[in-house]
């Protein structure tokens, strides 16, 4: 008996051959968890020889120092390079014929757009960008945090698909983000891991003014940050808001107000925006009545006087 198989209706998908440009920490980690989902890294490159060995250990991709023959064999390329090197590593690559019709290039810059891919579209690659909402210390860190993380994915159509696949297959979650959307998208997250370190830092500096150390500063307010987040988590923001503008203590208030003007007036001003958006929410939250939020922001204004 004889087996016909239809040829016409086999569809064939080429194996994807995986080039990491940049062995920095995310680049690294993105490599190896690809490795680990069953991905093919066939390069890992960076100009500086310590980092780009340090990758091969943990993607198994063969060391360059030369970008160019690190992608040429590849028909992924992650450019992982820092933000303001994408698109003149990417233009390299384009220049040097290394990026080929049909092959895929991605960047995981947060504010950028698909503009840094351009030459690479120009030759006939198609482009996509996957940023984690995610902050990484090291290595180590990044292989850990990137599971569970939200990326956000801008690509062109024709891969939104597959971009959003390779997400999951990194153990993320993904959501499209618009080209238009990408900068505020990404301030929103500066704001949520950099700001909040630099808030927490200024803490830190208010606490020393009355003689704690850094690491004493920290073990006292840490648990009321820990559990902030933690009711955040559960509640969301609006519910979980506490303290003296929600619950419309103007004397509170000043006392802060006069504090800060005697002994730390350069932190007033972030008091005084931080507090006006506070009452915001507070309002929102509804413990707050209009009356009193409007004297709350009259005198986070320095509309009425506080000494």
């Amino acid at each position: 008996m004889r087996i016909m198989v239809d040829t016409l209706n086999i569809q064939v998908v080429p194996q994807e051959r995986i080039a990491i440009i940049g062995a920095g920490k995310v680049g690294t980690a993105v490599g190896y968890l690809l490795k680990k989902a069953g991905y093919d890294i066939i390069a890992i490159a960076d100009r500086n020889p310590a980092v780009f060995e340090n990758g091969f250990s943990y993607t198994g991709g063969k060391p360059y120092s030369n970008l160019e023959e690190a992608a040429r064999g590849a028909n992924v390329i992650f450019i992982t390079t820092p933000d303001d090197e994408i698109s003149g590593t990417c233009k390299t690559l384009s220049d040097s014929g290394a990026i080929l019709p049909g092959d895929k290039v991605i960047h995981m810059s947060g504010a950028g757009g698909l503009d840094l891919l351009e030459s690479a579209r120009r030759s006939g690659a198609l482009v996509a960008s996957i940023h984690p909402i995610q902050s990484f210390a090291d290595i180590e860190g990044a292989i850990e945090n990137l599971p569970g993380s939200t990326f956000g994915v801008t690509a062109q159509r024709e891969i939104e698909s597959w971009a959003e696949k390779l997400v999951r297959d990194l153990g993320g979650r993904p959501f499209l983000v618009s080209e238009a959307d990408k900068p505020l998208y990404h301030a929103a997250a500066c704001m949520a891991s950099n700001y909040l370190t630099t808030l927490m830092y200024t803490v830190e500096a208010i606490y020393a003014s009355f003689g704690l150390t850094r690491e004493e500063s920290l073990q006292a307010f840490w648990p009321l940050v820990r559990g902030t987040m933690k009711n955040i988590e559960r509640q969301g923001t609006v519910s979980a808001l506490t303290g003296p503008i929600a619950r419309g203590d103007l004397g509170t208030i000043q006392k802060h107000l006069a504090a800060f003007s005697v002994k730390l007036p350069h932190f007033l001003p972030i008091y005084r925006e931080l507090g006006l958006l506070t009452v915001d929410l507070g309002v929102e939250k509804q413990s707050l009545s209009a009356e009193r939020a409007e004297a709350l922001k009259h005198l986070l204004l320095g509309e009425i006087d506080h000494e």
